[in-house]
């Protein structure tokens, strides 16, 4: 058992700190920005929340964080409350967010001079994965703390790598948002195409999904996706700001997304559809507008 905090408590980290504490039997102090949210976890795991970030690191062993972007991160680490005025020598801060290559090398370097470890750790496998604790979860830093972390992070993970130096994780990220982001549109635009040629959805994805085009998204999406719901999985408004990273970051290393630009696009599209919050599936609606 460790001590533990997790500091942000959205629909990602309620779940991750609820498994830290029922899973993992770990002694979890939460903080978030809406004190009410914290106070409802602690009626439902136990565990007891702090009102700043800083009161809620003073002491720990490991401190998780998974907030919304650079900004957000850096107020719950460097900010007058911040987590990093308190965390102890040894401690490790476990970044959970999906964020800049950038911020994480900084975070890193600002953990070294107070003599605490860092690592950015950010996740996929969406709610659900966070719901059922089986998210995976890709980690860049120094292997020592890695290795004391990972224990912890079991509680909500199904496979924790740790890819490189500093920033790793962070850039293991950006790789997969990008993959997901084409193959979402050829998805919709293969279902879209099979409505208007009229075949049978379901015999074609039965039948398709045994082959080369097989894919998770395939799997656990086309039937949401033709029958015009998006209510449930990763937001739009979410995938707006990793694809923002990824393309920031490609214009700093030279890589070329001219599809991930595109499909960029097309969901600020969806956003002005008032997609928003629609889940990441809804680029068929686009097409069927």
């Amino acid at each position: 058992m460790a001590k533990v905090a997790f500091l942000g408590l959205g629909v990602m980290g309620y779940p991750m700190a609820g498994h830290l504490k029922t899973k993992g039997g770990h002694e979890v102090t939460v903080y978030n920005r809406t004190a009410a949210k914290a106070e409802k976890w602690v009626r439902q795991f136990g565990g007891r929340s702090a009102p700043t970030p800083r009161a809620a690191a003073q002491g720990q062993d490991f401190v998780m964080a998974c907030v919304g972007n650079d900004d957000d991160l850096r107020q719950v680490t460097l900010g007058p409350e911040g987590a990093f005025a308190a965390m102890g020598k040894g401690a490790v801060f476990v970044d959970h967010t999906t964020a800049s290559a950038e911020i994480a090398r900084e975070l890193h370097a600002a953990a070294e001079k107070g003599g605490f470890h860092f690592i950015d750790a950010p996740v996929s496998g969406g709610q659900a994965g966070a719901e059922n604790g089986v998210l995976t979860v890709m980690c860049g830093g120094d292997a020592e703390p890695f290795v004391r972390a990972e224990k912890v992070i079991a509680a909500y993970a199904r496979a924790c790598t740790l890819m490189g130096a500093p920033g790793s994780g962070q850039l293991a990220k950006m790789v997969n948002q990008i993959c997901i982001a084409g193959l979402v549109q050829g998805l919709a635009e293969g279902l879209h195409f099979a409505k208007k040629a009229g075949l049978d959805i379901d015999k074609l994805i039965a039948t398709i999904s045994k082959g080369a085009a097989q894919s998770w998204q395939m799997e656990n999406r086309y039937q949401t996706m033709v029958a015009g719901k998006f209510d449930f999985g990763f937001a739009v408004d979410w995938m707006r700001k990793d694809l923002g990273i990824c393309l920031s970051e490609a214009r700093k290393n030279g890589a070329r997304l001219p599809v991930t630009a595109l499909v960029d696009q097309f969901y600020a599209q969806v956003q002005a559809m008032g997609g928003r919050r629609w889940d990441t599936s809804s680029l068929i609606a686009l097409l069927e507008r």
